[in-house]
């Protein structure tokens, strides 16, 4: 196989792109630059150069565009329960069980994992912090290990998961050019692994921690005291139907086989469907019409902001692979990736561990920036590459990309990560993040030995 300058043009950009990654600055400028060279490297027209870095951007958002809807609806379903007060009473049960540190630890990162599931860590930050924080500081517990419970539990456990929105098994199976499903089976085993190891160890770190000190208990500056919230008559209802909801769409998924895309349209759907019955049974009919506009508004707000980035970043690694490449370049353009990975099997001997070690690396890196998915597309197109160089499983090549990308760039160990949840907590970033550090390499390593065994 012989490499062109296209190749070794995108091959260039990648390495750039992870070099400014390291220097924790956006990687936004060197895509939206990568697009542009390679379309006129390509063409050898300036006109149509320009007319790529449009037209990768629409395919990349043709393929996130899915995603992006379900968490804008999810979050403008959310903002209906908060402004009734529906969501303090669906947070009710949780504070009864949490007597005392253990419980509250637990307690507050379960609900916040169940939580994130649904509308995603960052809109459960709030709900969680106005609820269950006071409650959970009050059995003893400290403020920064309910920090800590609340950061593993929903950007680490939930969103690195994220079986029920979908949103990163979808990015990185994009990235892969296989089935989201795939990627959701392949991460299960590496998934759990690293959760399991990741929580006990910073629940052993806690109790030592307890025990070696009294200075970690709450203080006079960590007394958080609950804000009565304002509920509607219907709230009670609301707060009721919601969970049922779900519930029933968790069932229908099973029942009638539904996954990738059936199942990101039953879950928008019902959430449409409870942001319309919180309205219009809660507040006038006049009122609501413009209440609905407003909460979908901030929805979109909220899906746009997070995923405006990751179009010119998807956009950019969609262009490696032969249909993101026809579809900006045109037909005829080669299969970039796939070039490359029969140029590395032909001059490089590869071995399961540099590959996983690789992947490891580069899920690493691409976390550095903190700023969510924007390293998914990459492990995707990498696992694609490394598979067609060695024998080893994609799909839970990309899986293993996709669980350490997320515990770091989802923010559990990036202190301008973590910033949402060291705020609402009322502690220092760069403590949240110490903290967080020893148990997420813990999950780590324990993450790559798996994968050493089962991919």
């Amino acid at each position: 196989m012989v490499l062109t300058s296209l190749h070794y043009l995108y091959m260039i950009m990648v390495v750039i792109i992870l070099v400014i990654m390291l220097m924790k600055k956006e990687i936004v400028i060197p895509c939206i630059v990568g697009i542009f060279a390679m379309g006129f490297l390509y063409s050898g027209s300036a006109v149509f150069a320009v007319q790529s870095i449009f037209n990768t951007i629409i395919y990349s958002g043709n393929e996130f565009w899915g995603i992006i809807l379900i968490i804008s609806l999810v979050v403008a379903m959310s903002k209906s329960l908060q402004a009734v007060g529906a969501d303090a009473l669906i947070m009710s049960p949780i504070k009864k069980i949490m007597v005392n540190q253990t419980m509250a630890f637990w307690g507050i990162g379960v609900a916040m994992m169940i939580i994130s599931w649904l509308v995603w860590p960052s809109p459960a930050v709030p709900l969680i912090g106005a609820v269950l924080l006071p409650a959970a500081v009050a059995t003893g517990l400290p403020v920064i290990y309910a920090a800590v419970a609340m950061n593993l539990f929903g950007h680490g456990i939930a969103l690195s998961s994220d079986f029920f929105i979908q949103g990163a098994p979808t990015i990185t199976a994009a990235g892969a050019g296989i089935e989201v499903t795939e990627i959701i089976r392949a991460s299960i085993p590496i998934w759990l692994t690293m959760s399991a190891v990741t929580i006990a160890t910073a629940f052993f770190l806690m109790k030592r921690d307890l025990k070696k000190s009294s200075q970690l208990l709450p203080s006079a500056n960590n007394n958080f005291k609950h804000e009565e919230i304002t509920q509607s008559k219907t709230a009670k209802y609301v707060a009721v139907l919601t969970p049922i909801a779900f519930l029933i769409d968790i069932v229908a998924m099973v029942k009638f086989n539904l996954a990738g895309g059936d199942a990101t349209a039953l879950v928008g759907g019902t959430a449409i469907i409870i942001m319309l019955l919180t309205v219009l049974t809660s507040f006038k009919l006049r009122d609501g019409f413009e209440l609905i506009v407003n909460y979908i508004k901030e929805g979109f707000k909220f899906g746009i902001s997070v995923f405006a980035p990751v179009l010119f970043i998807g956009g950019f690694f969609f262009l490696g692979n032969q249909n993101g490449a026809a579809a900006v370049l045109g037909e005829g353009a080669p299969g970039i990736l796939n070039d490359i990975s029969l140029f590395l099997s032909e001059n490089i001997q590869m071995t399961k561990l540099s590959t996983i070690l690789t992947q490891t690396a580069v899920a690493l890196i691409t976390g550095l920036d903190g700023s969510g998915f924007s390293g998914l597309p990459i492990v995707g197109t990498l696992a694609y590459t490394f598979s067609n160089v060695i024998d080893i499983d994609m799909a839970g090549l990309a899986a293993l990309g996709q669980v350490i990308t997320v515990w770091v760039d989802g923010g559990t160990i990036i202190p301008w990560a973590v910033i949402p949840v060291a705020a609402i907590c009322n502690i220092s970033p760069q403590e949240l993040a110490r903290k967080n550090l020893i148990p997420v390499l813990c999950g780590i390593g324990a993450a790559i030995a798996v994968a050493l065994v089962i991919l």
